[in-house]
């Protein structure tokens, strides 16, 4: 009998293009990780968040980068995404293993498929689609927010002056494309 092994692979695999001066491409190896803060332990929780990643956990809608490259996005009061580069299928256990057991994790990797969006003209293309102002001045480097993008639900993080890192559902990720990519074909 044959031997067959599966390879879990993002849904937007190796994709990359260029349109004019923009880019849009799927990062390699990206790991999602949910942490919750426990109710009574929010202060434990924080300090040893601050420990393990050399920063603090930023304020919801912001994000920062750690010491080890992991971005920390807080979405709420009590919950925030660990994002970095990782393509083993632990990651849940990367982050458990630094912050033992002062926070809930739960890997989010293959829930989320991620693009990032590069190049003078970003908020152009991306203004068509989404209605959070991303001008400087009302989004800067490293906010965080969740919006609806083309009827999508989408995690837009401004990664720098003309980055941006989007998140959306992987059982959307074809669609959630096609809308980056018609947006930014019409953006010029």
């Amino acid at each position: 009998m044959t031997e067959l092994s599966l390879f879990s692979t993002p849904p937007l695999d190796g994709y990359d293009k260029s349109t004019g001066d923009i880019r849009l491409y799927s990062p390699e190896a990206l790991a999602v990780v949910s942490i919750a803060l426990p109710l009574g332990s929010e202060d434990s929780a924080l300090a040893m968040i601050a420990s393990a990643y050399g920063v603090d956990l930023p304020s919801p809608g912001k994000s920062v980068i750690a010491t080890d490259g992991a971005r920390l996005v807080r979405l709420g009061l009590d919950q925030a995404f660990i994002i970095f580069p990782h393509s083993a299928p632990d990651a849940e256990d990367v982050v458990q293993g630094k912050l033992e057991d002062a926070v809930y994790v739960t890997d989010q990797t293959d829930a989320w498929t991620a693009l990032a969006i590069e190049g003078s003209s970003t908020r152009d293309a991306l203004e068509r689609i989404c209605p959070i102002d991303l001008h400087p001045e009302s989004f800067a480097v490293d906010d965080a927010a969740r919006t609806v993008m083309e009827h999508l639900g989408v995690l837009i993080i401004r990664a720098g002056d003309n980055d941006f890192l989007l998140l959306s559902a992987s059982s959307s990720a074809n669609s959630f494309l096609h809308a980056l990519e018609t947006s930014i074909a019409n953006a010029g």
